[in-house]
């Protein structure tokens, strides 16, 4: 194919999880020719939910790219998850694309993660469709979805079709611009004479669309002040131009299942969505000039391209899917990477449907695709002309928000599991994995239990090995409350040298983890032995006399003690000093402290009730509230013991909308009936 930028389509598919996008993304490729037939998320036959994680599932888990012509125009999809847990994949998706399409249910609400959805791609300037989905469903409420996202984003919505329904179903539509009616059949949508009883409806929205499309152009405004109304052409450049500033926000329906209304939506996303190189605010850093340059969609300019995602397949090895900025990339080029500043050499260049990778001669500027057995390039690296020095801004992930424990159901394949997921982070930026010092633990962290088990069920997939998740340890803390001294006596005889050490040893309370002090005279404990002492005592400490767990705040002060000319010896007094921590924590108070985290909430309105609720059920103290871009932010402290989950339950609580971030701040103790059931077990 001879494609130009202006003949391109970058659409994501998105929408909360269940909704219909991979159904919708298999009609579209049905309809564009791809396949023959349509596949079925429950069979695991669709296109772009070809991963075996996914089958399982039944969801979709990575973003996947396809491809389709219609009426000369190249349209990739990309299909994204909409389960929370795979927030990162709809962020590397929505930075190729150049709008998206947003699939609801005809459920007449709002439906989960729609509205953080349609702020996302707001904030991101992506201009948007919605699909109202399921309208083959009984009791399919068209009207009742519309006014619900009316009353959500009033003044941005423009529905420009009118579903004809009957029996409960939607059996054809009215476009209101082409004053045309349609109805399904098996050859595709037939025009028909549009019903009687919606004309009045259809002249409704014609005048709602005039006046929209004259909101958004001057001269269209001062056009339909001087003659009260638009042709069908200036209502579609209105229309057309409100939705590239994110203004407007066209409204359709349809079943993606018995591929109705989809049709309609492929002549609409060619008709209303951005081309290629119509994308404003390309921006990118001249590392040569030190200045921030627009990067101007042109097919014959210097060559500039970043990967968004990195995948490892089977047969074709390391993927590097790329956006094409500018220019074209050929097989045989040599192009600089600027992030790592070494070059890489382009082998095999491929245009994307799903699991099927079609090799292709070149890609051009708008285009999307990818290339293979690149050395060291990596997602968010950017791919330039030799000569040139450009480098876009990096796609930002969102942090890990939930820890869980890993084991190895093998014993002595606890290197091989680490060794494991720090490979798979060169693909998923939203994970980390680490030993943890303070517990011995291996934790993951992602975003979602979900998310977690799918990275535990890929290790098992690609590296065959087997591990078990819990929720990671506390790393509980002991100290004391009191002043205590303690007497410690090692002797031993058996027969030759024997074994003696002898020390007393004050503690108290202090500030600092561990502080240790001389005090003895006259010689009661000889000089030499007096580090074995100390030695002994901080040996000590890793396990406390409470619940076994490490013991700061301690300051330990030897002064007295005794020892033997022949027996005496560092060993010994290391042994009498373990003896007086022993009996000297136990006789000073000790008690449970637990960590203490700073929790940053960014919620709206309407939850900010339920979550300082919520935080103070958590034994949280909340130190303040201040408004963040129409959000509120409630920052708190709160054990962490009690927000181990809290990624899980915020999304409950504010319909996936919450976002959180915490941080350490300090020990404090236990409350004594909270305390008593850790240290029972």
């Amino acid at each position: 194919m001879n494609i130009t930028a202006k003949e391109i389509r970058n659409v994501a598919i998105i929408g909360h999880s269940g909704e219909g996008k991979t159904t919708l993304c298999e009609a579209m490729l049905f309809n564009g020719g791809v396949i023959d037939r349509m596949g079925k998320t429950e069979d695991g036959t669709t296109v772009t939910d070809f991963d075996e994680l996914e089958k399982a599932k039944k969801i979709s888990v990575y973003t996947s790219v396809a491809y389709l012509i219609w009426k000369g125009v190249k349209i990739n999809l990309l299909d994204l998850p909409g389960f929370y847990d795979f927030e990162g994949e709809r962020h590397e998706g929505l930075a190729a694309c150049g709008a998206a399409v947003l699939v609801i249910g005809a459920n007449g609400v709002l439906p989960i993660g729609a509205e953080s959805v349609v702020e996302y791609c707001l904030k991101l300037g992506k201009p948007l469709v919605i699909f109202i989905n399921g309208m083959d469903k009984p009791n399919a409420d068209y009207a009742g979805t519309v006014a619900a996202l009316k009353e959500k984003y009033a003044g941005k919505l423009a529905p420009i079709q009118l579903p004809i329904m009957a029996d409960g179903k939607m059996t054809g539509y009215v476009n209101a611009i082409q004053e045309k009616a349609y109805k399904f059949s098996t050859q595709g949508p037939q025009e028909i004479e549009i019903p009687a009883e919606l004309r009045g409806y259809m002249e409704e929205m014609q005048t709602s669309l005039m006046e929209t499309a004259a909101e958004n152009d001057e001269i269209l405004l001062d056009k339909y002040f001087e003659e009260g109304k638009l042709s069908k052409d200036d209502t579609v450049h209105g229309v057309r131009k409100g939705i590239a500033t994110g203004n407007v926000i066209p409204v359709m329906a349809g079943s993606a299942l018995q591929n109705r209304g989809v049709i309609n939506l492929l002549d609409e996303i060619v008709r209303y969505m951005p081309t290629a190189n119509e994308r404003k605010n390309s921006l990118a850093t001249d590392l040569n000039a030190d200045e921030i340059v627009n990067v101007n969609c042109e097919e014959d300019g210097p060559f500039a391209a970043q990967v968004f995602k990195t995948v490892y397949d089977a047969y074709s090895g390391k993927l590097n899917y790329i956006k094409i900025f500018r220019g074209r990339l050929k097989s045989g080029m040599t192009v600089l990477n600027s992030n790592t500043g070494g070059e890489e050499r382009i082998g095999q260049i491929f245009a994307l449907r799903g699991k099927k990778c079609e090799l292709v001669p070149e890609l051009t500027a708008g285009d999307i695709g990818a290339v293979n057995k690149l050395t060291s390039t990596d997602t968010n690296h950017t791919l330039c002309a030799t000569g040139t020095n450009l480098q876009f801004d990096p796609i930002r992930f969102p942090k890990p928000s939930l820890s869980l424990a890993v084991n190895a159901v093998t014993k002595g394949d606890e290197d091989k599991v680490f060794a494991g997921f720090n490979k798979m982070s060169e693909e998923d930026y939203t994970f980390s994995v680490e030993k943890r010092a303070d517990t011995g633990e291996l934790v993951v962290s992602g975003q979602g239990e979900v998310h977690i088990e799918m990275l535990a069920k890929k290790l098992k997939q690609r590296y065959n090995i087997d591990v078990t998740l819990a929720e990671p340890k506390i790393p509980y803390r002991e100290t004391i409350r009191a002043v205590a001294n303690a007497e410690g006596k090692h002797k031993k005889q058996s027969g030759g040298h024997g074994q003696y050490g002898h020390c007393k040893v004050r503690f108290e309370p202090c500030e600092e983890e561990f502080v240790f002090g001389d005090e003895v005279v006259g010689g009661a404990v000889p000089k030499q032995y007096i580090p074995a002492v100390e030695k002994g005592l901080r040996e000590c400490l890793g396990r406390g006399v409470l619940a076994g767990y490490p013991v700061i705040g301690v300051k330990a002060v030897l002064y007295d003690g005794s020892y033997h000319d022949v027996d005496s010896s560092e060993m010994a007094f290391k042994a009498a000093a373990a003896l007086a921590f022993k009996e000297g924590i136990k006789n000073a108070k000790p008690v449970l402290l637990e960590p203490v985290m700073k929790l940053r909430v960014l919620v709206a309105g309407d939850y900010l009730g339920a979550v300082m609720g919520d935080i103070s059920k958590r034994r949280g103290r909340i130190s303040e509230s201040s408004q963040e871009g129409g959000l509120t932010v409630v920052a708190a402290e709160v054990p962490l013991s009690e927000i181990t989950k809290y990624a899980t339950d915020l999304r409950g609580m504010t319909r996936g909308q919450g976002k959180f971030s915490t941080e350490f701040v300090q020990y404090e103790e236990v409350p004594p009936q909270i305390a008593d059931k850790i240290i029972k077990g």
